[in-house]
């Protein structure tokens, strides 16, 4: 798992159809960004949760194509 920011959002309006409905933030993680599933509702300039990989698949939902998600909002 990672922490990071959330630095704001990823609008696409093509995608995979398994995709549809499902928000993306762009989270900064030490100088790199990540594209993930927002599996909470995180907002901008929260600091937030990822998992990566086969764990973030199951957070997102069964089948669901993605490498990262969030899955928590660290209280300040």
């Amino acid at each position: 798992m990672l922490l990071g920011q959330v630095a704001g959002k990823v609008w696409a309006t093509k995608k995979a159809p398994r995709l549809t409905g499902q928000t993306f933030l762009t989270v900064r993680v030490g100088e790199s960004l990540l594209v993930c599933a927002d599996c909470v509702g995180a907002g901008e300039g929260e600091t937030v949760l990822i998992a990566s990989g086969g764990a973030a698949r199951i957070a997102a939902g069964a089948d669901m194509p993605v490498d990262a998600a969030i899955i928590g909002i660290i209280d300040p």
